[in-house]
């Protein structure tokens, strides 16, 4: 008989609920630097609607993504929930569909507490079918689905603030995610491989997207001189410099410590989503203050150790399944 425990930590492992907190933390580091701009005062229930949200975004796209990828789970990682049989196929599609109505109740309500935002509610639904087109067919077309992954970041951090008061927020983790993911790709040997086509094409779709959003920014707010002023503040950009250099400097070495590609890159992957919050904390302190920056950067250690806490909770259910005997002929 199946444990409360082993069910809990099916489903856990199941929603990657592990690295929650690095979408929590983009959209709580969007709202403090909205506030920073418009002088609104910051809402615990407007935080809270944002966390809603974020949770069914991320868990969504996780589990959509198992759900796509079972019966080639079932030969390359047939421990996870889905092909092990931990978790039925109809219980994974009911978990799936419950987080895609979260996120979407987390969007409307985000628009409900601050009814001008109501293109809120909008980019949900975007980033929704943004994860939907990476999971069912961006990941097979290699640089679309690349350039899917920075954006699913870029769109959820605007949830909270749409009109982009302080874009280098977005942008950064846009670039970040889009790059990082292209690396790991690379580095695991996934197909189809990845080219040196592919490399331009995500490169050079990542410049265009970039320039386009500039226009649109610089368009929009004709007042040039008095929005970037907010824009460009020495802290501002310094925070930025130093959180992608030190991350240049994790990534080499992980690379250099990691002789299997394979492990670099799954390495890799794990501390550059954890590096989020990072990003986060640091353009948070950039602009607003070091005690907002310090309650994103708490996101952290939390996911480092639900990280660790779910590799042992995993291994001490393992042992405290009973082992199975075949009688021998």
């Amino acid at each position: 008989m199946i444990s409360l425990s082993q069910r809990v930590l099916t489903v856990l492992q199941f929603t990657r609920m592990a690295l929650v907190f690095t979408a929590i933390s983009n959209g709580w580091a969007a709202i403090f630097l909205n506030a920073r701009v418009t002088g609104e005062p910051i809402s615990l229930w407007y935080m809270f609607a944002m966390t809603v949200t974020s949770v069914g975004l991320y868990t969504f796209g996780m589990t959509l993504n198992d759900l796509i990828d079972r019966r080639r789970d079932s030969q390359i990682a047939p421990a996870r929930p889905l092909p092990s049989g931990r978790i039925s196929v109809t219980t994974a599609h009911m978990i799936c569909i419950l987080l895609a109505l979260l996120a979407v109740a987390g969007g409307g309500w985000i628009t409900l507490l601050n009814p001008n935002n109501w293109l809120s509610l909008v980019l949900v639904v975007w980033t929704l079918i943004l994860i939907c087109f990476y999971d069912f067919a961006g990941k097979y077309l290699v640089a679309p689905g690349l350039l899917a992954l920075g954006l699913i970041r870029f769109f959820h951090a605007t949830i909270p603030a749409p009109s982009l008061a302080i874009p280098w927020h977005p942008i950064l983790l846009f670039v970040h995610v889009t790059l990082l993911s292209t690396v790991c790709y690379g580095l695991e040997g996934k197909r189809p491989r990845l080219t040196a086509i592919h490399w331009i094409s995500v490169v050079g779709g990542a410049m265009l997207m970039l320039v386009l959003l500039m226009l649109f920014l610089f368009s929009r707010y004709p007042d040039v001189d008095r929005k970037t002023a907010l824009w460009v503040t020495p802290r501002g950009l310094l925070s930025m410099v130093v959180g992608v250099s030190v991350f240049v400097v994790i990534a080499v070495m992980i690379r250099r410590r990691n002789k299997d590609p394979r492990a670099a890159g799954r390495t890799l992957m794990l501390y550059g989503l954890l590096w989020l919050i990072v990003y986060d904390a640091l353009l948070v302190y950039g602009y607003v203050s070091w005690k907002h920056a310090l309650l994103i950067l708490a996101m952290l250690p939390i996911s480092l150790l639900s990280v660790q806490l779910m590799r042992v909770w995993a291994k001490l259910v393992d042992l405290s399944v009973k082992p199975q005997y075949q009688r021998v002929r």
